[in-house]
């Protein structure tokens, strides 16, 4: 271990450990008064050997600043001839560069060959979701610490935060093992040895008995295997025998919420019942957690095996859901181009793997104990204006994602699968025909190489008749037809395929050539239930063009169609064909035409519920009209596709309402009015405890009795909702979770 406790190996391939040791002795000449011999500030001059958020400084900005100053602080401008202004910016590099940027000499394969054999490293280790948890997952190493740290780690190993050794006496009986996660006064966090977490209370806890001694011992390397073993670790490669996710069990329990809408069904109904219509009134704020995000969430929280987990943006939170405290962590950093604004609506689970979608198009899986990166997958390009805002679903052992772009100038939505196991692609499922197939003659014109039909919102899963639901949304431009004249297919659909291959089964489009931006993203609801005196499989959807729709989801026959708004006066019905029959003066023109729903839909992305106690359908909506207007500009590339607006009519603001609907009739068994502006986006989820609980447009989040509407509960929270509830049960205790502006708010008895 010789070379161990040196600063640095060798810090860049552009630079040499000579430059190194050279600009050390320059800048303890001239920048030590300030900074400290060591770096690491003084009275004059900050600390240098703090990487910060941004896990170090460049070589250019650390030059420019040796040239131009800080005059603002205090720091004059230096000049150097140029072989020792270049050893100056090595040495300050060194500081905080992070291990991958080290160029190092070594053989990362045999390094790999040591960390998975001799070395034993993947008994503790985990890196891309193989190894163990009794230690740090390493996949990130190399861009999350500088060289020197991790060599000290190998020769002097300390205690990780978070990975301090206890041995916890419970007042149970029970003893456990593992590590102190995190700790507060009231509570404990323990990861065992395999994997599993207690998150434990301060009233449980009989004793706790802490090692000093880190659970590694010091590592004994040759300069070869350090080398070798250094080279591996600051740029792992995935290994190909990672576990498939058949071989790692599901880790859900009964009470948890382990997908986007409750259930692959999407009914975003729970049969939990410890809250209930007569002791709602008692519900309070238990805990709250804030993240730091320009805008609002508009993630729903998913739990599962006692952990919650949130997103925004590139960012995966996993949380202790009893009390919020955090867990861990996951930050992936990007380049500024992404879609989307950074909105991220939540995971999906299986067994130990956490699936995230990013705003620059890519599906991740992480490991579930320790958030580390298990593959990454990039489903299109963002250069070409796709992301992905919406929550991935798991359909057996495969991923489904959608994605997002549409207005801002794709050729083609489409629905994607990849394999859980390894991030492998399975198959793609394109929403816009390509030119020259049958299906291009319903897009007469030259929109068709800007389509849209974007899949951006998360579809549902029927494991038992085996066939996944995704919905397309609109045509491009949005408001004008007249370079798209025809049926416009598949925009505005749901598509019911085959998970295995993405065949499709059947289709239906709920507005055929559509000019007013109503894309049929609305959650499609797969219900099992009595149906006009027979049990059916049924597929639900209120969509945005303001008719609920009943179909037989395994055909695909629609069974009822009807109005659930009062302002719709596009269409004066569904006929027998499924077609809309449209009404004249209602499409956009030059002047503008009013027409109802308005743009935002009678309804939109925010989530419906099912409770299959009522029998109800419970549905947002939104009574509104617009005046629609169209345009004609210039076709871009990779630029917005619209084409036109829907503007706002003055003296008729619009009103929100939410509405309990029979599914047999369509008829509305009560309402509940809401005073706001009406430009809330928040959901609704029922329970078995007789409650519904829904983001109201004043800002409350607010709970009714789900036979009757009667008002039982209301917390303000001052925010314009962007986000949908779910509920979940841990420790014998149920919470309703939401995302209200920046925080998760968790309510309880």
């Amino acid at each position: 271990m010789c070379l161990l406790g040196s600063t640095v190996l060798v810090i860049s391939a552009a630079y040499s450990q000579s430059q190194v040791q050279a600009g050390r002795k320059l800048f303890e000449a001239n920048c030590a008064l300030c900074h400290g011999v060591d770096a690491k500030g003084g009275e004059r001059g900050p600390d240098l050997t703090d990487r910060g958020d941004q896990g170090g400084r460049s070589k250019d900005a650390i030059q420019r600043t040796i040239r131009n100053g800080r005059p603002a602080a205090g720091m004059p401008p230096f000049k150097f001839p140029e072989n020792e202004e270049s050893a100056l910016v090595a040495y300050v590099y060194s500081l905080t560069a992070p291990a991958a940027a080290s160029g190092i000499s070594g053989d990362a394969a045999a390094g790999k060959t040591f960390f998975w054999g001799k070395g034993q490293c993947g008994s503790c280790h985990m890196i891309y979701g193989r190894g163990g948890v009794k230690g740090p997952d390493l996949t990130n190493l190399g861009q999350e610490r500088m060289l020197s740290e991790i060599e000290l780690a190998l020769a002097h190993p300390d205690v990780t935060p978070g990975y301090q050794v206890a041995s916890v006496r419970l007042r149970d009986g029970r003893a456990l093992r593992g590590f102190v996660r995190n700790e507060s006064d009231d509570d404990l966090e323990l990861q065992d040895f395999n994997g599993a977490f207690y998150f434990l209370r301060a009233a449980q806890i009989a004793e706790i008995k802490r090692e000093t001694k880190p659970l590694m011992p010091a590592v004994q390397l040759s300069d070869d295997e350090l080398h070798n073993l250094l080279a591996y670790l600051i740029a792992p490669s995935p290994p190909k025998d990672a576990p498939t996710a058949a071989e790692v069990a599901p880790i859900a329990q009964p009470g948890d919420w382990p997908t986007y809408n409750g259930q692959p069904g999407g009914n975003r109904y729970s049969p939990l019942d410890q809250i209930n219509a007569e002791n709602a009134r008692k519900l309070g704020a238990r805990w709250t957690f804030s993240i730091p995000v320009a805008g609002q969430l508009e993630v729903t929280p998913v739990v599962a095996g006692g952990l919650m987990f949130v997103t925004t943006g590139n960012n995966v939170y996993a949380l202790d859901a009893y009390s919020g405290r955090e867990v861990w962590h996951y930050r992936r950093n990007i380049a500024d181009r992404r879609g989307g604004g950074g909105i991220n609506r939540g995971v999906a689970v299986l067994g130990d793997k956490i699936f995230v979608a990013t705003p620059d198009a890519h599906l991740l899986a992480l490991n579930r104990v320790t958030g580390g990166l298990i593959w990454d997958a990039e489903v299109a390009d963002p250069q070409k204006k796709y992301f992905i805002t919406s929550a991935p679903l798991v359909a057996g052992n495969l991923v489904i994602t959608g994605v997002a772009g549409g207005d801002d100038g794709v050729s083609s939505g489409f629905v994607d699968a990849y394999r859980a196991s390894d991030g492998s692609h399975a198959w793609r499922f394109w929403t816009v025909p390509k030119p020259g197939t049958a299906l291009a003659q319903t897009w007469i014109g030259g929109a068709l190489s800007q389509g849209g039909a974007s899949t951006w919102m998360t579809g549902t899963y029927d494991p038992v008749n085996d066939l996944l639901y995704w919905s397309a949304g609109n045509p491009c431009p949005d408001f004008n037809g007249d370079a798209r004249r025809g049926d416009n297919l598949y925009s505005d659909s749901v598509l019911a395929l085959k998970p295995e291959t993405g065949e499709l089964k059947w289709y239906f489009q709920f507005t055929p050539h559509d000019e007013h931006d109503w894309d049929a993203q609305e959650t499609p609801m797969l219900v099992d239930a009595e149906y006009h005196g027979r049990r059916r499989h049924l597929l639900l959807q209120a969509n945005r063009n303001g008719f609920f729709y009943v179909f037989d989801r395994i055909t695909g026959k629609l069974l009822m169609a009807t109005p659930f708004v009062d302002k719709l006066t596009w269409a004066s019905g569904i006929g027998p064909d499924g077609r809309p029959k449209v009404l004249p003066g209602t499409a956009p023109t030059p002047e503008g035409n009013k027409a109802c729903p308005s743009v935002e839909g009678a309804t939109n992305w925010m989530s419906s519920s099912w409770n299959p106690i009522t029998r109800l359908f419970y549905v947002e909506t939104l009574e509104k009209c617009s005046i629609y207007v169209k345009s004609s500009l210039l076709r871009e590339p990779g630029k917005p596709f619209v084409e036109g607006g829907g503007r706002e009519i003055p003296g008729e603001p619009g009103k929100k309402y939410l509405r309990a609907i029979d599914i047999q009739t369509g008829r509305r068994v009560w309402e509940v009015p809401q005073v706001g502006p009406a430009a809330s986006w928040g959901g609704v989820l029922s329970t078995a405890g007789g409650v519904v609980f829904f983001c109201d447009d004043s800002g409350a989040f607010a709970a009714v009795d789900a036979k009757t509407g009667a008002p039982l509960w209301h917390f303000h929270t001052s925010q314009n909702w962007h986000a949908s509830p779910m509920t979940y049960r841990v420790e014998g205790k149920q919470f309703v979770a939401v995302a209200a502006g920046s925080s998760i708010i968790a309510f309880g008895l």
